[in-house]
């Protein structure tokens, strides 16, 4: 599900300024469209995931910051591995 800027601030219950905020940082990053910034179910998790490490966890802005670095890092190491795995049955077959 796709979700403008205002369905997105709705949905996240988040502060405009503190979207904007999130977004300078990198954390979350909006698609572009013609109609402006659009949003995905994986960036709405992903404030959630923010949400609980500052309430929950008691991070800060440097250690959500790494936090979502690695975070990110093992979402592309597993789609790399993925990849290398299909690639792998095709040579097989």
């Amino acid at each position: 599900m796709i979700f403008t800027k205002t369905e997105f601030l709705a949905r996240s219950k988040l502060q405009i300024k503190t979207l904007e905020l999130w977004i300078e940082h990198e954390w979350v990053i909006p698609q572009d469209s013609a109609d402006g910034s659009i949003f995905s179910e994986a960036d709405l998790a992903r404030v959630h995931f923010i949400r609980e490490l500052e309430d929950k966890v008691g991070a800060n802005d440097a250690g959500i910051d790494v936090i979502l670095h690695l975070l990110d890092q093992l979402h592309g190491m597993r789609r790399a591995f993925e990849q290398l795995q299909s690639e792998m049955r095709t040579v097989k077959s």
